[in-house]
């Protein structure tokens, strides 16, 4: 990081300039520290999904140059006068929102993902009128409600994933009561979510179904994750047999894929929770929700007390992410590869071993 005067630092970070949705670097300055922020050395920052919606403004929404990553660690390097929390010198985590209003019912209720004046880690407008930038670069400034501490016992670049991927299928399971030992669980998609899915219910106590289009997966996901069945979507007959059969199914699968397949699969009560993120409708004939009492529902990440939760969990539960740890200059090729779903199962960037500020 380089001083630009007493109120600015310039950082470098990789940052898309189109929708083409390739990264290069990308100077730029961060905003003064506030009271309450914290600064972080950036040390590691996840791949997600999104990030390839974001960089190629899938989603209609993207303004440039954009500088992508929710899944960030780092050290902490500065802190402003009001911070209690942490210390320079800790390791914390930052996800998908750094911002929100604090006085809507979501805010109050301390699910503040679901404010509507919600500020996301990238692709967004601060209070201070500048646009946010995430974790692809040598260092971020985030107010401390918006931080984590990273428990000690997890790698830094295991707890990336987690803070996207991991409280993403913690929180459903969490709100929508499905933490009792004993249930049946679907997992439709094994990506970086869903690898992250099968681990969180199974150290629950849930048998485990993993519900892929073909069978090239079932090792992996039965062999290396611990499911306890592997399910042939494409397979009508496999389908048939197991109607009827579970408790809920996280529905992981960012693409336009139909519905009805996998209500059906539900017992009486059971919830389809969708989780991927897809800019097309999706549809279902209403007998299949109304004749079982089915619910089709979305949850969106969850809350920092959440994301500070499933920490704990899984250092209690000794679990960690699957992930491929690479350098920045090779983070198209991993999106790319993200795209082609080739990955096992989470790209993971060292950025602070990527010396972005000696290619800037």
């Amino acid at each position: 990081m380089g001083s630009v005067d007493a109120s600015e630092t310039t950082v470098t970070g990789w940052a898309a300039r189109d929708a083409t949705g390739h990264l290069s670097p990308y100077t730029y300055t961060l905003r003064k520290t506030g009271p309450e922020d914290v600064v972080l050395k950036v040390k590691y920052c996840g791949i997600c999904h999104t990030d390839i919606h974001q960089v190629k403004n899938d989603l209609g929404a993207s303004k440039y140059p954009m500088v992508p990553g929710h899944e960030v660690v780092g050290e902490v390097v500065e802190v402003g006068p009001e911070v209690s929390k942490y210390r320079v010198g800790d390791v914390v985590g930052v996800g998908v929102i750094v911002g929100c209003c604090r006085d809507c019912r979501p805010c109050k209720a301390n699910v503040e993902q679901y404010c509507n004046k919600k500020i996301w880690s990238y692709n967004d407008v601060y209070t201070d009128g500048r646009p946010t930038q995430g974790g692809f670069a040598s260092a971020m400034v985030v107010d401390q409600k918006f931080v984590v501490k990273i428990p000690a016992g997890l790698a830094p670049e295991q707890a990336a994933p987690l803070l996207c991927a991991g409280v993403t299928v913690y929180s459903p399971l969490k709100h929508f009561g499905l933490m009792t030992p004993g249930l049946r669980g679907g997992i439709l998609g094994l990506g970086g979510v869903g690898h992250m899915g099968v681990k969180v219910a199974k150290s629950m106590g849930h048998h485990v179904t993993v519900i892929s289009s073909s069978n090239k997966k079932r090792a992996e996901a039965v062999d290396d994750l611990g499911a306890d069945e592997y399910l042939v979507s494409s397979d009508a007959d496999q389908m048939a047999a197991a109607a009827d059969s579970l408790d809920y199914i996280i529905d992981t699968v960012p693409v336009k894929h139909p519905l009805e397949p996998y209500l059906a699969l539900l017992k009486m009560d059971g919830k389809l929770v969708l989780m991927g993120v897809i800019a097309e409708p999706l549809s279902f004939v209403s007998p299949m929700v109304m004749l079982g009492r089915k619910t089709i529902t979305g949850s969106f990440i969850g809350s920092m007390d959440e994301t500070e939760e499933v920490l704990k969990f899984c250092v209690d539960k000794g679990l960690t992410s699957q992930i491929e740890v690479v350098k920045m200059d090779y983070v198209n090729q991993a999106l790319e590869r993200l795209e082609r779903n080739d990955v096992r199962y989470r790209f993971v960037v060292d950025v602070a071993g990527s010396n972005l500020e000696d290619v800037a």
